[in-house]
C-alpha cells in the first residue's frame, strides 16, 4: 500500500501549475477616469495663464491668494481673511458634460511641500460650452504658500 501512496504523492508534485485566473471584467457602472498631472512655475497673488486641455476640459488660468474683503466693501469686515485658495478657471469645450476633480500641491525651491488644496464639482456637471471658476481650499498647512516655487496640478475627469 505504501508504494501506491508514494506514487500518488509524486504524481501530485509533478502536476502542471494551474492556469492563471483572468481578472474580473469591469462592471458596467465603473467609469474610467481621464487623468492629467504636471508641474508648473508658481507665483503668489497673480494670475498664472495656463493652456491645459484634458479631453475637452480646458484650464485657462490659476490664481493663488488669500480671500480678503476689499477696502470700501463692508467696512466692518475690512481686511478680514476668509481662507487661502487656488482659483482655477475652466471651460468645457467638449460635446458632453464633465465632472472634474482637481488637486494642487505647492512646493518650495528645495521641493518641500508647503500646502495642498483640492476640489471640483459638488453637485451636477460642467456642461458643454460652460466656463466655471473652482476655488480649491488650503486648510491647516498654508502659512508658507507665498514662498512657493513650483506647483503640481492634477485633474481627474469623468464624463
Amino acid at each position: 500500500m505504501q508504494p501506491l501512496l508514494l506514487a500518488a504523492l509524486l504524481g501530485l508534485q509533478q502536476a502542471p501549475p494551474p492556469a492563471p485566473v483572468p481578472p474580473p471584467a469591469p462592471s458596467a457602472q465603473a467609469q474610467a477616469l481621464s487623468f492629467y498631472s504636471e508641474s508648473f512655475p508658481y507665483v503668489w497673488d497673480r494670475t498664472i495663464p495656463m493652456s491645459v486641455d484634458l479631453d475637452g476640459l480646458k484650464v485657462t488660468s490659476i490664481f493663488f491668494n488669500q480671500r480678503k474683503v476689499e477696502p470700501g466693501f463692508f467696512n466692518l469686515l475690512k481686511g478680514a481673511e476668509f481662507g487661502t485658495r487656488a482659483q482655477l478657471e475652466v471651460t468645457n469645450t467638449g460635446k458632453y458634460s464633465k465632472v472634474p476633480g482637481f488637486a494642487v500641491a505647492v512646493l518650495d525651491k528645495d521641493g518641500k511641500l508647503l500646502g495642498v488644496a483640492s476640489g471640483g464639482t459638488k453637485l451636477g456637471t460642467l456642461k458643454p460650452g460652460d466656463t466655471e471658476t473652482f476655488d480649491l481650499n488650503f486648510t491647516q498647512v498654508k502659512a508658507r504658500l507665498a514662498k512657493g516655487d513650483r506647483f503640481l496640478l492634477s485633474i481627474e475627469l469623468r464624463d
